[in-house]
């Protein structure tokens, strides 16, 4: 099945109004919501200027998943190409990110990952600027999948982490600690070194840039916090002694054979 007819088989009778009306109030509220923030600093923008002119405007920014929605703004502008579920759920998600300004192709690391992924570094090659969420949509929180690091290597594009921290942020009981900037609330943005991946790049030495790219995201986002104050959590806590914060052993042991 066509993934067109996949998504519309999916959808229940009463969807098609709902995406024509919902989506453009919820892309509205929430540039209005973006809007009323304000940015006190920006650290790193000028390397990572330097890297997207050198590279003849290609980039590949990643973020964290608990991190998207100060993203939905500070990116929507730059037309950002994103990858998106082919779920229903994705259908709402595409249609408002779409009134937001970004570009996307449909598909997920359960379906149709590979052929988005190949999509995206297509557009990326003619001087696009593609976007991931290193962890997401599921998790496990804060290790990065190998994705942006393959869609940098084969876009010819330097990977940039990119992250933002807020003084007043609504903290979600989701599994990331899902994170939303209050109303007025004073924002910092942080560019990590960008990485450039070597395009012959395989197997052991994918996986050390996929681990440079989680530690200088785990950094830039502790950095973020830390200029307001001490480090969000972004752990659902599920069980007593697991931390919020901070990798936990199982997941030590996840990462070594990931």
């Amino acid at each position: 099945m066509a993934p067109d007819s996949l998504r519309k088989s999916q959808l229940r009778w009463y969807d098609p109004l709902l995406l024509a009306i919902l989506c453009p109030l919820i892309a509205l509220f929430i540039k209005l919501l973006m809007l009323s923030c304000r940015v006190v600093k920006i650290e790193g923008e000028e390397e990572q200027r330097k890297a997207v002119e050198r590279s003849n405007g290609r980039a590949v920014y990643a973020t964290w998943h608990q991190r998207m929605p100060y993203h939905f703004h500070f990116f929507g502008s730059r037309h950002v190409t994103m990858m998106i579920s082919q779920s229903r759920d994705g259908e709402y998600a595409a249609r408002i990110a779409g009134w937001l300004g970004f570009k996307n192709v449909r598909g997920s690391s359960t379906r149709g990952g590979s052929e988005a992924l190949r999509a995206i570094i297509d557009e990326i090659k003619t001087g696009e600027i593609g976007g991931m969420l290193a962890d997401g949509p599921l998790g496990p929180a804060r290790v990065a999948k190998i994705g942006s690091v393959v869609m940098a290597r084969d876009g010819e594009a330097p990977l940039i982490p990119v992250l933002w921290g807020a003084d007043r942020c609504w903290v979600l009981n989701s599994w990331d600690r899902y994170l939303v900037p209050k109303p007025f609330a004073r924002v910092v943005i942080h560019y990590a070194k960008p990485i450039w991946v070597r395009p012959s790049a395989t197997g052991e030495e994918l996986e050390k840039y996929r681990k440079l790219l989680e530690d200088r995201l785990n950094e830039g986002t502790r950095l973020c916090d830390e200029y307001f104050g001490p480090e969000r959590p972004w752990r659902k806590v599920k069980k007593e002694g697991v931390p919020e914060i901070g990798p936990i052993e199982g997941q030590r042991r996840k990462e070594k054979t990931h």
